[in-house]
């Protein structure tokens, strides 16, 4: 049976004043009830008493027991990337570029926050929170995409790739997260039961070992394991794998090892049975051996004798291990101890043998430390290490100087004891005398250094014969880079903490030598590098050339690429590091140079593979320039004769007499035949005389023999004797090879008849266009003397060749004859400052002086509009100086206060006219820019009441915005806080067409807000925060649906309730019809609502009668005591806090956890 129970307004007063604690009056349908107050075990639930762990454990004790710790939903963890596994390593842009892109990207993907640190070893440090899932996630893209990737392949049976996959693909997900790698299996259809793992190393060997253990588990055969320390690992694996692969191989078990990234100790084994046991057997034979027999012992011996007993390349030590493989021995720098590991035997043996060896080089070495500031270090080295291989050579000692960057001052010398004494006086005197030496640094702009050394550096070889005392004389090489600023060689030391070597100033070589740590110098290497690709166009290809030909190609100390590089125009040819397994080789260098050595790479690759023959040959070294012929000629012929490939000696080689031939057999033995054939020839030594007129001797031997030093390079060394001077006699001696004599009698021959038809010519052309014709640095005098073999002197500079100066008259007469002769002299002659001398051939005289002339600068004028002349200079003359750069000419505008239109233009007559084309043409597009400036500048007005303003401008300016961009136009409002202005007027500025346009769309607005009408409507103020809704949205949903403008009252107005309603006519009474129903079902939520918080809350003259006596129960513990004292609120035994620590004898809450 239901009932309802119907509580009145008086009665609840009454019961929450405390008047009627007897009953409450209850009008009941059916029956009435009179109710009791409840007891306090119905009103409080007793809690469990605590139960023994056993039984707490099998059931559940009530309600309390269902609540579980609360694990945080957020974690944090953080991972590291190594600087070498790093795959972006800009240090110039940390935090922006690529790396950061990708961040951003996986915290939009995964949700997880990422903060990203450099660790001082340039590793990067990324802390990851937010949610497990998510963190793991996070965790897969960094590894996938800010980690370079590694790849493996894993075999199992095709039947086990179910279980690695999992339901639902479950299992590999969780293992790919677990692991950070990314796992593709075969699909069902592919025979392959290869499974290509790619990730980090260290995650590769975790997910390999993961998916080994899952087949082993799924392998219907055998499974075993066993346990063995990790110690032990390596000498069941033995050396790369090899002794566990042999064992696999014979048992047929698969015997799966824990890599030493994971920390276990179980060995896993699956076969069948038989041979499994004969596999496990195997493992525990060498496990007992290795435990039972292995000793570890030592032998004190000074940690500085370490390398001695090493000995070179390890020769000393290979003798001792050739002996007893299975002994390990083990250096640890810094200490003075060696540690051998191995079977007991073995071991004794060979301490042994070190103690005699170590007792002997104590006999017989000593070694000695000095302290010299490491800024010193440099200078006692030497150029290429001169000096420090002399002191080692002569006193034959090992001097060990640390390397820059560990900015040490200690010196090791060792050695023979007396030796030792020696450098060490040697080497601090030198120091002593470089203290009181001073360095000073003198900047120079680079552009003068090549002026300063000179030719085959002449000059600053003076310099140095001049002052011998200064020791040390640079320059320093600055290397340009637009996007990092200017970037010295020393800053890139400092930075990659490396030691870079550039080659000497007389030196042909174009290679930098880089010194350090692998990681520093491939950092500093790759800087230069980029450097390198701005200042030139170089371009870089990659060729695939198997690894096992590199060695072969190198050829030996490098002479063969060598050779490939100087004939492809200096290339540069990097093949990877030995033993990388890589067979990319890297051409770098001008385009057709690279593409030519691409050529000859490949086929050389091809030819190394199908057969190759080599045969050395042995020539004189001033046989080789004429084997090789002018411009590679002869060797040219030789190589196109017979195919083979010829490699002359460098000037670094040793061996200068060296001549290598490769190819076929064939091609090879061909080839030598004929290169045999010229050396014989050239070993046939005779003496032969020509006759030269003596007035030509001088030409030959000045400049201590400049010309024969050139003639006899050039053939073969042929030697020239000219008679001694004041002799007399015409007839000079030649002596070398038969066609090296020959040659040497022709050229000869030519320098004379060049001699003889030498002539001396004048070119007469103003001075004041001598600087223009020169050309910056003399450039294009230069390329004249070069063009056409003569030499050009240009006469002394006049200082005031405006200021003629009379002779002045002497008492004698004899002068003032003379004076009057020279005033007396045709004044249209040439001055002596206008005359350029020019010499050699008379045919080659009168084309240079034709060329000089074509030099002399023209001036033509061209007619600008004044108005134009500060749009044709630009910003700080950028405009002009672009067009005079271009042109090639000078540009020379009149100053401002002319008021002039004509712009002169300076230079070589075949430049004036691009020059005046370009001015011209500039020139147009001025106007044209003018002309349009002007169209835009239309202004149009337009007349609108201000109400209507905000309308047009619209909610954040939206719909003047929209405007403005589609009839591409500037509209101006009027300023409110300016009085002046007219406030009904909009101005429009634009072209006229598009202003126009903007005017009709105002007046389109315009003219709907005149249609639209507004009303007043009455809404009870305690509703107006219903129908705004949280934030307007609600409000805006009406305006939108009845397409009207509502406004409500502002705190503060005369009506509170008043509502205002704009728009259309037809839409406005909609609305307000719609506004006023919202009013009246909400108005009825408001005063129920208003009703219950009558009954709710009593009156305060209610509440003034009585105290309440509380919530009141029955049988309460108190009560049985004889006061009755209400409990005590504030107690800890009587109302315990969850986080409080509550009396043992208590236990309120239940068990505990």
């Amino acid at each position: 049976m239901s009932s309802v129970a119907v509580l009145t307004q008086e009665s609840f007063a009454e019961h929450r004043s405390g008047l009627a604690q007897q009953q409450v009056k209850v009008t009941a349908l059916n029956s009435e009830e009179e109710n009791d107050p409840p007891t306090y075990k119905e009103a409080f639930p007793p809690l469990p008493e605590k139960a023994p762990c056993l039984e707490a454990a099998q059931e559940p004790a009530g309600p309390w027991s269902k609540i579980r710790p609360i694990k945080a939903s957020v974690i944090t963890q953080v991972f590291h990337v190594p600087l070498e596994e790093r795959k972006y390593k800009d240090m110039n842009q940390f935090g922006e570029g690529e790396q950061a892109k990708i961040c951003l990207d996986i915290m939009q993907k995964t949700g997880a926050h990422l903060e990203l640190s450099l660790a001082k070893d340039q590793g990067l440090s990324i802390m990851v929170s937010g949610k497990l899932e998510a963190v793991m996630k996070a965790r897969k893209e960094i590894v996938a995409r800010l980690q370079t990737q590694a790849s493996a392949t894993v075999a199992i049976p095709k039947e086990h790739h179910r279980f690695v996959i999992g339901k639902n693909g479950e299992k590999l997900q969780d293992l790919e997260l677990k692991t950070a790698t990314k796992i593709q299996i075969p699909r069902p259809d592919d025979p392959s039961n290869q499974i290509k793992i790619t990730g980090t190393k260290e995650g590769i060997e975790k997910a390999r070992h993961e998916i080994l253990l899952i087949s082993a588990e799924q392998d219907k055969r055998a499974v075993e394991r066993l346990d063995v320390e990790k110690v032990y690992h390596p000498f069941i694996a033995g050396p790369y794998n090899k002794l566990v692969s042999e064992l696999m191989q014979e048992t047929g078990t698969r015997i799966n090892i824990p890599p030493p990234s994971v920390n276990k100790t179980e060995i896993v084994f699956t076969g069948e049975k038989e041979q499994l046991a004969q596999a496990v057997a195997r493992v525990k034979k060498i496990y007992e051996e290795k435990a039972n027999s292995f000793t570890v012992s030592s032998v004190s011996a000074p940690s500085w004798l370490h390398r001695f007993i090493i000995g070179k390349k390890g020769q000393n030590l290979a003798k001792i291990t050739q002996q007893m493989p299975k002994v390990h021995i083990e250096f640890t720098e810094g200490e003075d101890k060696i540690t051998l590991e191995g079977p007991t035997e073995d071991v004794n043996v060979a301490q042994e043998q070190i103690e005699v060896m170590v007792k002997d080089l104590i006999n017989r070495m000593d070694y000695a430390e000095i302290n010299v500031d490491h800024k010193f270090h440099r200078h006692l080295i030497g150029k290429n290490g001169a000096n420090i291989n002399r002191i080692k050579d002569l006193y034959k000692v090992s001097v060990r100087i640390p390397p820059d960057n560990e900015k040490s001052n200690l010196i090791r010398i060792e050695g023979d004891p007396q030796g030792v004494q020696q450098a060490k006086k040697e080497l601090l005197e030198l120091a002593s005398r470089m203290e009181n030496e001073r360095t000073k640094d003198l900047i120079i702009e680079q552009k003068f250094h090549r002026t300063i050394i000179g030719q085959k550096g002449e000059r600053i070889r003076e310099i140095r014969e001049k002052f011998p005392e200064v020791r040390y004389l640079s320059f320093l090489c600055y290397l340009s880079n637009n996007f990092a600023g200017m970037y010295s060689l020393w800053q890139i030391r400092e930075e990659s903490n490396t030691k870079i070597d550039l080659p000497a100033e007389n030196s042909n070589s174009e290679t930098i030598v880089i010194t350090g740590k692998k990681a520093n110098c491939e950092a500093a290497r790759h800087r230069i590098l980029a450097i390198q690709k701005e200042l030139a166009n170089i371009t870089e290809v990659e060729v695939s050339i198997p690894s096992k030909l590199h060695n072969s190609l190198i050829g030996a100390k490098g002479r063969f690429i060598r050779s490939i590089m100087e004939e492809c125009g200096g290339v540069h040819i990097h093949f990877p590091t030995e033993g990388s397994g890589s067979d990319t080789v890297t051409i770098r260098g001008p385009a057709q140079d690279v593409e030519k050595a691409k050529k000859q790479l490949l086929h050389l690759a091809e030819e190394k593979q199908t057969k190759s023959y080599t045969v050395d040959l042995r020539a004189k070294p001033e046989y080789h320039k004429f084997l090789i012929g002018k411009g590679g000629g002869n060797i040219r012929k030789v190589r196109d004769n017979t195919g083979a490939r010829i490699i002359f000696p460098t000037s670094e080689d040793k061996d200068q007499e060296l001549i290598t031939i490769m190819g076929t057999e064939e091609a090879v033995k061909e080839a030598q035949k004929e290169l045999e054939a010229l050396i014989k020839n050239l070993d046939n030594v005779v003496e032969d005389s020509m006759v030269v007129d003596p007035k030509h001797h001088r030409h030959f031997v000045i400049r201590r023999g400049q010309v024969l030093r050139e003639i006899a390079d050039e053939y073969g060394g042929v030697m020239v004797s000219f008679p001694r001077s004041g002799t007399q006699s015409d007839k000079v001696t030649l002596k070398g090879a038969k066609d090296c004599v020959e040659a040497a009698k022709k050229r000869i021959q030519e320098i004379i008849e060049d001699l003889e038809a030498q002539v001396t010519i004048e070119c007469t052309i103003p001075q004041k266009f001598h600087r223009s014709i020169m050309g910056p640095k003399g450039s294009r005098i230069q390329q004249i003397t070069r063009d056409y073999g003569v030499q050009i002197k240009f006469p002394d500079r006049e200082e005031n060749p405006g200021v003629s100066v009379d002779p002045a008259v002497q008492e004698n007469g004899e002068e003032g004859g003379e004076g009057k002769e020279g005033k007396d002299t045709d004044p249209s002659s040439p001055k002596k400052c206008d005359i350029i001398i020019i010499s050699g051939r008379r045919e080659k005289c009168e084309a240079a002086k034709e060329a000089l002339q074509a030099l002399v600068p023209v001036t033509i004028e061209v007619e600008v509009p004044f108005d134009l002349h500060r749009y044709i200079i630009g910003q700080k003359g950028s405009g002009i100086r672009k067009m005079m750069d271009e042109f090639e000419v000078n540009i020379q505008v009149p100053a401002p206060e002319l008021q002039s239109d004509i712009i002169t233009i300076t230079g070589l007559a075949t430049n004036l006219d691009r020059a005046k084309a370009g001015l011209l043409e500039r020139v147009k597009e001025l106007q044209a820019e003018q002309e349009d400036r002007a169209l835009r500048s239309f202004k149009l007005t337009v007349t609108v009441d201000p109400k209507y303003h905000p309308k047009i401008i619209g909610r954040k300016g939206a719909v003047i915005t929209q405007i403005r961009t589609e009839h591409e136009v500037n509209i101006q409002f009027p300023d409110k806080d300016d009085e002046s202005q007219a406030q009904d007027q909009i101005t429009i500025t634009g072209y006229e067409k598009n202003a126009e346009a903007a005017r009709d769309a105002i007046m389109k607005i315009v003219g709907e807000l005149e249609q639209m009408v507004s009303e007043d409507v009455t809404l009870d103020h305690r509703v107006h925060a219903r129908i705004i809704g949280a934030r307007g949205k609600a409000i805006r949903k009406i305006m939108d649906e009845f397409k009207v403008d509502i406004r409500f009252p502002q705190s503060g107005a005369p009506d509170p309730n008043c509502v205002t309603v704009t728009g259309l006519p037809e839409n406005v009474e909609e609305a307000i019809d719609h506004i006023l129903n919202l009013e009246e079902e909400y108005l009825a939520d408001v005063v129920d609502n208003e009703a219950m918080q009558v009954y709710m809350k009593p009156s305060s003259h209610e509440e003034s009668k009585a105290p309440s006596k509380g919530f009141v129960v029955r049988d309460a513990p108190w009560a049985t005591v004889n006061n009755e004292k209400a409990p005590d609120m504030s107690s800890s035994e009587d109302f315990p806090s969850f986080g409080a620590q509550v009396a043992p004898k208590t236990l309120p809450w239940g068990p505990k956890r």
